[in-house]
């Protein structure tokens, strides 16, 4: 099993697409140890002295003003994290939580938090053993952290709830016991620090980051297809075109289509023809896959400073002696980001099913109607496309920004919400949607170049097609369609055709 070393504070957009992607062994860097004491130390020496300091001995959100003696404050943390733990909806998926157990460690562990080690390493230790917390999906507004998932997450480790090993259900108590452990008492602030965060939108928006990364590099693939299958001129992405605008996402994505182009010998049979323009979908590749690409560059970069955030609330800092409340559990950063990302999305997909549409016109493209022989008898990929074309209208709702919308909760002490983790979690259905509207332009694109023979499609694109032909076969007549776009996603989605563009920025934006 790889080790995987979690410097707090410290994580790449890489390491987070590691942990996602697949079990690690998680070793918490040791030099962080000093820090969580010397934060746990300063929340003691608050009840020693007997000071209020909202989270550690007052009630939370409208009742901050009501003062906790101190014999009650360890049932202060507990009643928190069971009070809060009413998410409701389907349990996210085992990479999803073990993703952010790592957000959460990497947070608490940089010492501004008041947590125990002895909680840090009981955490640690369920996340190693493959012991994950049920989270129900729906029930945060993403304004105090993600309370509701975050609060599921921590009852595991009081044996409150169930958690999920291996696939199987049990009692989380059982699941403590599998590892040795009995149910935690949580002490003055922790429940606090574990509930207040933004790790469940930021994990869940991660996720989406990835399959938008796996989408975007299939989709360059298949419009570089088709511009080979429609017979469609190169010369849109000349170098010299996008230099004079200057966008980066831009001139790096005629790149890449140029160089999945080079050596075609579609292409070259067609140079003298008399065609003067080709339709947007096909010439702006550039303009509009490079906006995307820009965008969820920007995505990144919040998600990988959210991803290494403190924020939970309030914030020790150990070396003042102060404690001080904030709003850093507010997810608006994460909210607008993924909103951002959605959009970007959605572009990649309609895009897609727009050049769909225009090889199975005989019209447009010369090919036979519908890609397939016979047509008539044949429906070849005409119900296909109305799929593509279901999908990217669903994108367009679906990408309406979360973030615009609030509803005060909390009697209106919280009273502007970030809507955050919906805004995230909607990402999963949209990559999806895009997915398969990229499957059906790969399978449409692969049957107009076969149809082109034999005159022969470059290099590049030749691995490509004869990668997609290994799972689904030309489609010579009807048959079974679904089966062939499910296969064509699940290479989407296992990243297969990543490795077809340039050696450059591309896909891969951490």
């Amino acid at each position: 099993m790889n080790t995987f070393l979690l410097k707090p504070g410290k994580l790449t957009l890489a390491d987070c697409r590691r942990i996602y992607q697949g079990h690690l062994a998680i070793e918490l860097d040791s030099s962080c140890r000093e820090a969580v004491a010397k934060s746990s130390d300063t929340v003691a020496r608050v009840i020693s002295e007997k000071r209020t300091v909202y989270g550690i001995n007052t009630g939370f959100g409208l009742l901050a003003s009501t003062r906790i003696p101190e014999e009650k404050l360890e049932l202060l943390q507990k009643s928190l994290v069971l009070s809060h733990a009413a998410g409701v909806g389907k349990l996210l998926p085992d990479n999803l939580v073990r993703l952010l157990m790592v957000l959460k460690l990497s947070s608490l562990a940089q010492g501004y938090s008041g947590i125990r080690q002895e909680t840090l390493d009981a955490l640690l230790t369920l996340l190693n053993h493959e012991i994950y917390p049920c989270i129900p999906e729906k029930g945060s507004v993403g304004a105090s952290g993600d309370l509701a998932p975050l609060a599921h997450m921590s009852c595991a480790l009081i044996g409150i709830g169930d958690v999920r090993h291996k696939g199987k259900l049990m009692p989380a108590t059982d699941g403590l016991a599998k590892v040795g452990l009995e149910p935690l008492v949580l002490g003055p602030k922790e429940g606090l620090a574990l509930l207040n965060g933004t790790q469940c939108s930021t994990a869940l928006a991660l996720a989406g980051l990835f399959a938008a990364e796996n989408n975007f590099s299939a989709a360059l693939v298949a419009g570089a297809m088709s511009v080979e299958a429609s017979l469609a001129s190169v010369a849109p992405f000349d170098h010299r075109i996008h230099a004079v605008r200057g966008h980066k996402g831009q001139i790096q994505v005629a790149e890449n289509l140029s160089h999945l182009l080079k050596g075609s010998e579609i292409n070259k049979s067609h140079i003298n023809c008399d065609r003067v323009q080709d339709p947007y979908s096909l010439r702006c590749q550039p303009q509009v896959m490079g906006a995307c690409l820009d965008h969820m560059r920007y995505t990144a970069s919040v998600l990988l400073t959210e991803a290494n955030a403190v924020s939970d609330n309030p914030l020790v800092f150990a070396d003042d002696n102060e404690i001080l409340s904030g709003g850093n559990f507010h997810a608006e950063p994460v909210a607008l980001a993924a909103d951002t990302l959605a959009i970007s999305i959605a572009e990649v997909g309609a895009i897609s099913e727009r050049r769909i549409a225009l090889l199975l016109d005989k019209n447009l493209s010369t090919l036979p109607a519908f890609l397939v022989e016979d047509s008539g008898v044949n429906s070849g990929f005409m119900i296909a496309q109305v799929t593509a074309a279901a999908l990217a209208s669903e994108n367009k709702s679906l990408a309406h920004p979360a973030s615009v919308d609030s509803l005060p909760t909390s009697a209106n002490q919280e009273d502007h919400v970030s809507m955050a983790t919906y805004a995230a979690r909607r990402l999963g259905d949209m990559t999806a949607n895009s997915a398969g509207i990229v499957a059906v332009e790969l399978l449409a694109a692969a049957q107009g170049i076969d149809f082109r023979a034999p005159l022969k499609t470059s290099t590049r694109l030749a691995e490509a097609h004869q990668a997609l032909r290994k799972r689904v076969p030309f489609y010579k007549q009807d048959r079974y369609f679904a089966p062939d776009i499910d296969a064509v996603t699940d290479m989407i989605a296992k990243g297969e055709f990543n490795g077809f563009a340039t050696d450059s920025e591309l896909p891969t934006l951490g």
